[in-house]
């Protein structure tokens, strides 16, 4: 079969346009699979911060949550005194009122100077600084159960956080004197919001 010269023409052109053709889908191919690769680093970011938002959105309901539940604790905590200034005052008119009720034969005692709590073993008190003012008692008692009965109104009838550490107790030697004599030791724990302006 023999090529005419006006053949080879139309054979260079087809020639032509399929090498155009090729090269145009190579390059369209090439694109596409830039273009997807690009999209799915883009769909795989989109994710990835969709991922981070719902997380942090999580975390927002959570924080919501105790919220809720640990402003019920703090205002619990404020209104018994425990968190703010040292009350003192509040402490010495609550023992005078105890006193009062005639809950042992007879007690005194000393509040030391409020100092920073140095705790055994570490504690992590958050956002707070633990104070402590330690309070030395002495009775007088008839009976063990005079004891209990002042701790017991103490705590129910004083607002504060009273931490009591230990007692001890005598028999009372004299017939006129009280049955029994103790000795107690312990101390007020105060929190103090260290953001707050002093």
């Amino acid at each position: 079969m023999k090529f005419a010269k006006s053949d080879l023409l139309l054979m260079r052109r087809s020639s032509l346009a399929v090498c155009a053709s090729a090269l145009i889908s190579a390059i369209v191919l090439y694109s596409s699979g830039e273009y997807a690769q690009h999209t799915q680093k883009d769909q795989r970011n989109a994710q990835s911060q969709l991922n981070d938002a719902r997380n942090k959105l999580t975390a927002a309901h959570d924080d919501q949550k105790n919220m809720a539940a640990y402003t019920d604790k703090y205002a619990t905590l404020l209104d018994s005194k425990i968190i703010g200034d040292e009350q003192r005052l509040d402490w010495m008119e609550g023992l005078g009122k105890i006193r009062e009720q005639n809950l042992v034969s007879d007690f005194r005692y000393t509040i030391a100077p409020q100092k920073i709590y140095a705790a055994k073993s570490s504690v992590d008190s958050g956002n707070f600084d633990i104070h402590y003012s330690e309070m030395k008692l002495q009775f007088e008692l008839l009976h063990e159960a005079q004891l209990l009965d002042f701790f017991a109104a103490l705590h129910s009838q004083i607002k504060g956080w009273y931490q009591l550490e230990g007692c001890t107790m005598r028999r009372g030697g004299d017939k006129d004197a009280a049955q029994l004599t103790a000795e107690c030791s312990g101390g007020w724990i105060t929190l103090k919001n260290r953001n707050e302006p002093k």
